[in-house]
């Protein structure tokens, strides 16, 4: 089980709320910012959706999704990465680096001259090695999946710049995309500090990574840790922040204070919103469309008030019958009413449903061939459609009046009912599953709910202990879309049977490379596609790719949602951006280019 590799592929569980608890501690306190025992509305900025267990540790060498926001994944605030991607316009922006140029042989980043840690520490080629090659050290660090994608970083001066070169490394992963991610995926960490702590522990990487990194952490980002508890985190502004006169035209980010308030559920994101005493957060908050008149607001002014960026699937067992036969899988697919689930559990968040792993909008929609899709989709959301389909199939279904008793294979055996498994808890996919499953058995499909505890649907995951799994395999919007996608559901890379390992993607098993009926151009593909630099050659290879998916149905995509639920309030601060005001794309100001929002927001006197 490689959970690192799970985050490279884009697997952000904390945001889903997968922080492991810990005691109730008292109030870390940073010497250097000091303990504030009041904030000024004018100068605090209440941040949420990314800490909701008691803050564990903010070491960064240890595994995100054990780290407290924002020392953890995505977040530019306190550790940065080298670049961030917008993902409004597709450009790759720079952070403690600029992006230079990139081929299929190398991605090639020049570090920013004037970079400094918070100790002074000018940051350099050597912080960059120290953590993209932690893993050739140390197995169990983050960023052990990094040699797979890079063969070597070679570092040279040009025109008085420290210009890093990451060589693709061709003989395992061959793939330029993923470098790309990388660089807005790992945050640099000060070499100097972490060698120091590796040397006291007799590089002992686990004892260091026992250290908290809770005082006077040495960070490159606008903010630093001031204190924390169970209730809240508290960050505090860096007036000497390098990035302020590089990035920023000499401004200092508008707030002093960034508090993340830790609530126990959806209930109280919502209700502090709507108050003011929260000024934005990423939680699903239902009927958004209610709580305008109380001040919250979204990108756009009207459904689907977000911007679409992942997709929500159904996992589909492919090992187990009778999820194993492709024409059942379809049938599943065509009986699901997507724009019910839109507008009965997701508030109408979405845009109309479109078949296939490509979105049919944004940045992708240059790749999305409709006349293809048509050809090859089955018609989703139609019943009848699905109830022919299984009994040409060989499928029979068992109704006692309008209730489904059991349902009958081709070969006369009574089906096992199969189950949803989900997190009970989380509403939103609560409510999804619920309507799938009423949806589904109309039509003589055997599927019931199946909620679990966390501790049980985390671990089912990579394992394969499921037979149908409520799933979003990917969060962030990264350069690498839509192949990122396929990737995450289509690879039979690292396969393995139920039962024999863990799979940090294709986690449905689908296309084994060792059945009889395996099909070698969907990885053929996958392996393609990242090398490909025409854009008609691109739009013909993902066109084929997504011609393989809706013939085999190997996951049913049930809702394209946004990257993050970005809703504000304008109570306290103002100057969001919108769709009317596109200067940062729709992210909470802690992540990628969404971090720019702090600079132009303006506290209501």
């Amino acid at each position: 089980m490689n959970l690192a590799k799970q985050v490279a592929c884009g697997v952000f569980a904390l945001s889903l709320g997968f922080l492991m608890s810990c005691e109730e501690k008292k109030d870390g306190e940073s010497k250097a910012s000091g303990k504030a025992s009041g904030y000024s509305r004018s100068e605090t900025l209440y941040l949420s959706g990314s800490q909701w267990g008691d803050p564990n540790t903010f070491n960064p060498l240890v595994e995100p999704w054990l780290v407290a926001w924002p020392a953890n994944d995505r977040f530019n605030i306190m550790y940065e990465p080298l670049t961030a991607y917008n993902s409004l316009t597709g450009a790759t922006e720079p952070v403690l680096g600029t992006l230079v140029s990139y081929d299929t042989d190398k991605v090639v980043v020049d570090i920013q001259p004037e970079a400094k840690w918070s100790d002074g520490v000018p940051v350099t080629a050597t912080d960059v090695k120290f953590i993209y090659e932690l893993g050739k050290r140390f197995p169990q660090a983050p960023t052990n999946y990094v040699g797979e994608f890079v063969s070597e970083i070679t570092v040279e001066n040009v025109d008085g710049k420290e210009r890093i070169t990451f060589v693709v490394n061709k003989k395992v992963r061959n793939n330029p995309l993923a470098i790309l991610d990388q660089l807005q995926a790992i945050r640099i960490v000060p070499a100097h500090v972490f060698e120091k702590l590796l040397a006291e522990n007799n590089n002992d990487y686990d004892a260091v990574k026992k250290i908290q990194c809770d005082k006077d952490p040495v960070v490159s980002g606008p903010y630093t840790l001031s204190h924390y508890n169970n209730e809240r985190i508290v960050l505090v502004r860096r007036d000497d922040y390098w990035g302020n006169k590089v990035l920023h035209d000499g401004a200092l980010p508008a707030p002093k204070y960034i508090i993340h308030p830790i609530y126990k559920n959806n209930d109280h994101f919502a209700m502090n919103l709507q108050k003011g005493a929260l000024d934005a957060s990423m939680n699903f908050i239902p009927r958004i469309n209610e709580k305008k008149k109380d001040g919250v607001n979204t990108w756009y002014d009207a459904p689907p008030y977000f911007v679409p960026g992942s997709m929500h699937f159904l996992y589909l067992n492919n090992t187990k019958a009778p999820l194993n036969d492709k024409n059942f899988r379809r049938a599943m697919a065509a009986a699901i009413d997507y724009a019910a689930i839109s507008r009965l559990a997701l508030s109408s968040y979405t845009l109309e449903m479109k078949p296939g792993l490509i979105m049919a909008d944004g940045l992708e929609k240059k790749f999305y061939n409709a006349e293809e899709v048509g050809k090859h989709s089955v018609p989703l959301g139609d019943a009848e459609y699905a109830k022919k389909l299984l009994e040409t199939s060989g499928y029979k279904a068992i109704f006692e009046g309008t209730n489904l008793k059991h349902s009958i294979g081709p070969k006369g055996d009574t089906l096992p009912t199969l189950f949803i498994k989900a997190p009970a808890g989380w509403s939103d996919w609560e409510a999804i599953v619920n309507l799938v499953v009423k949806q589904l058995r109309a039509v003589g499909i055997d599927v019931r709910e199946g909620f679990v505890d966390g501790s049980q649907y985390w671990p089912s995951v990579g394992t394969g202990e499921f037979d149908i799994l409520m799933r979003k395999p990917s969060v962030a919007v990264t350069a690498s879309l839509p192949w990122n996608r396929f990737n995450a559901v289509m690879s039979s890379r690292n396969w393995v049977p139920v039962g024999n390992g863990y799979m940090n993607e294709n986690e449905g098993r689908y296309n084994n490379p060792k059945a009889s009926g395996y099909n070698g151009k969907v990885d053929a593909l996958l392996n393609k596609i990242p090398l490909i630099t025409d854009e008609g050659e691109l739009k013909t290879a993902y066109t084929e790719l997504n011609n393989i998916f809706l013939d085999d149905q190997p996951v049913i995509p049930v809702a394209h949602l946004p990257e993050e639920y970005y809703q504000f309030s304008t109570k306290a601060w103002t100057g969001w951006p919108t769709e009317k005001n596109p200067f940062a794309p729709p992210q909470l100001p802690w992540v990628g280019s969404g971090i720019n929002t702090l600079w132009r927001l303006t506290p209501v006197k």
